[in-house]
């Protein structure tokens, strides 16, 4: 179905008055599949509870537009005045906006104010979270840890900040999917010009500075809240530092280095944040633990694209636990629907993981495709896609997650460029790399470093030196069969750098950008015995994630 300005009378009868779910729109950076499959659960979701349903959605591509999906299907666009027009046509019972990415987050206060019945946590409190101002604010009174901020009032202000808790620097705008213009600012310039490109995109709403924790560990929690009270969370941790966008991270279900005492303090968080809020359906929060203590980024309230990755490594549906929650009510009101029973690993073990395995998910990119782009990544997302993998060990997962995200393993030759203050940190995996078997070229000053440090290598020139034996021929020879370039904001040759990793790129080299990445690779790779013999998957296990579920049920039972 879909509406329009010129017909006389409507084509069908309006008698349901069924739940109207607002899907994702289009495919592109930072909304894509995940959320269509978030859409996809509360659907069925709402059928399977004898629920009518509505879908709006203008995405062909997408699962959520099979006419078959739902009762009523309307392909049009996700713009408040059609989202008014079908829920005034349909005489709709309410309108589901949290699963569908954030279009539909963006659109709830004015729906709200038009008196549309919002299913689920309050269009207020969703302001509250999406404003970065007033989260802020929130957080401070809800006795939430967070790294210092300031809402921007002038660039004068800005600078004042900066010279006062330090740099790096955090920009944050407001009501933005995929970290649109946030940066990370390293001097007063570079603060300056950040503060521009963020107050383009987010013109209605404040600008948040805050004070960017570095060397900290990323966190991940997906959750599900009614009336203020967790009834579900996941807890996964990034396996890169913090500084990479969430949906370019590498994710690990359970977590593999918190504490007890860090799991605790998440699962603290989480309820005060849900309680704060007074969360009734799904969300997302993004935290940071350095030094033992836990601090939180951001919190968005609607379904994350780490949603489906979470539930299929629990085992659980969180959409389909937000979605009977949302229907029922904050408070339970609709007693014909029940919540899903929630099993007890989920709700009891730390992170809510079972142990018996592990799952990992790997991001997919398109910089192939993107002539020119720089395929390096940072706090603004640029993955298209991700991958996921279970497995016994998170060795065995993660290296399968990057084969399947179409990362070939390297059988024997490697090139690897340092940039210097990360070159200690990085000296074990180099020993563990050049141990295994693998023939290590560098660059210039990655070269003399490894030198002195006694690891076996062949210097490689840049290519626009016009020495031999060069990076360029290497790499276009196929001679190359990974690329570990480590660079940031100290890096001196960056125009090379970036020539690199885009030749690496072109001729279909994989790349790998972060250090915690790369030593989480060396150490896969020496765990499951596989080095430079890296064709063969012998030593991965096979099991699919319904047969893991098995084992692991008969493994809780015995």
């Amino acid at each position: 179905l879909y509406m329009t300005y010129n017909g006389d009378e409507h084509d069908v009868d309006f008698k349901d008055k069924g739940t109207l779910v607002l899907g994702s729109g289009v495919y592109r950076i930072g909304s894509s599949v995940e959320f269509d499959w978030c859409s996809v659960s509360a659907i069925r979701t709402l059928r399977a509870l004898g629920k009518p349903s509505v879908m709006l959605n203008y995405n062909p591509e997408t699962v959520s537009t099979d006419y078959d999906e739902c009762d009523r299907l309307y392909f049009d666009e996700l713009s408040l005045e059609r989202v008014l027009d079908v829920y005034e046509a349909e005489s709709c019972s309410g309108v589901i906006v949290s699963v569908g990415g954030q279009i539909p987050n963006t659109i709830a206060l004015p729906l709200k104010r038009a008196g549309v019945n919002v299913l689920g946590t309050s269009p207020d409190q969703i302001d509250r979270a999406e404003d970065r101002s007033k989260f802020s604010a929130l957080c401070d009174e809800a006795g939430v840890a967070q790294p210092q901020w300031q809402s921007l009032s002038s660039t004068e202000d800005a600078l004042s900040f900066g010279e006062k808790v330090g740099y790096p620097l955090l920009v944050r705008p407001s009501y933005v999917l995929s970290g649109a213009a946030m940066n990370v600012a390293y001097t007063p310039d570079e603060l300056v010009g950040y503060l521009g490109e963020a107050a383009l995109v987010s013109r209605e709403h404040p600008v948040v500075i805050s004070k960017f924790i570095e060397g900290g560990r990323e966190i991940d929690v997906d959750g599900v809240g009614q009336g203020g009270k967790l009834l579900a969370r996941a807890v996964m941790e990034h396996v890169e530092n913090a500084g990479v966008h969430s949906g370019d991270a590498t994710l690990m279900l359970p977590p593999r280095t918190l504490t007890s005492d860090e799991l605790e303090q998440i699962d603290v968080v989480a309820e005060k944040i849900c309680a704060a809020l007074d969360i009734t359906g799904p969300f997302n929060m993004q935290l940071i633990v350095k030094d033992g203590s836990v601090s939180i980024i951001e919190c968005n309230v609607r379904a994350s694209r780490s949603a489906p990755f979470a539930s299929k490594a629990l085992g659980v549906n969180l959409i389909e636990a937000a979605t009977r929650a949302m229907k029922a009510g904050p408070n339970g009101e609709d007693k014909s629907v029940s919540l899903l029973p929630i099993p007890a690993h989920v709700a009891e073990q730390p992170g809510g993981a079972r142990s018996s395995f592990w799952a990992v998910k790997s991001p997919m990119f398109s910089f192939k495709r993107l002539l020119g782009a720089d395929p390096s990544l940072g706090v603004e997302m640029a993955s298209t896609g991700e991958v996921a993998a279970f497995g016994p060990t998170v060795h065995d997962a993660f290296l399968k997650s990057l084969m399947a995200s179409t990362v070939k393993l390297p059988q024997k030759h490697i090139l690897v460029s340092i940039q210097e203050k990360l070159r200690d940190d990085f000296k074990p995996t180099l020993d563990k790399l050049s141990k295994l078997g693998y023939e290590l070229y560098a660059t210039e000053e990655t070269s003399r470093f490894m030198d002195e440090a006694d690891i076996p290598n062949t210097l490689l020139h840049f290519g626009e030196s016009g020495l031999k034996p060069s990076i360029d021929d290497y790499l276009t020879d196929g001679k190359i069969e990974l690329v570990i370039m480590l660079s940031n904001q100290y890096s001196k040759r960056t125009i090379d750098n970036y020539a690199v990793r885009r030749l690496a790129v072109d001729y279909g080299v994989p790349l790998v950008t972060n250090l915690q990445v790369a030593a989480l690779f060396a150490e896969s790779v020496e765990a499951l015995g596989i080095g430079t013999s890296a064709t063969t998957t012998q030593a991965m296990d096979v099991l699919s994630m319904q047969e893991q579920y098995e084992k692991a049920i008969g493994s809780t039972s015995s």
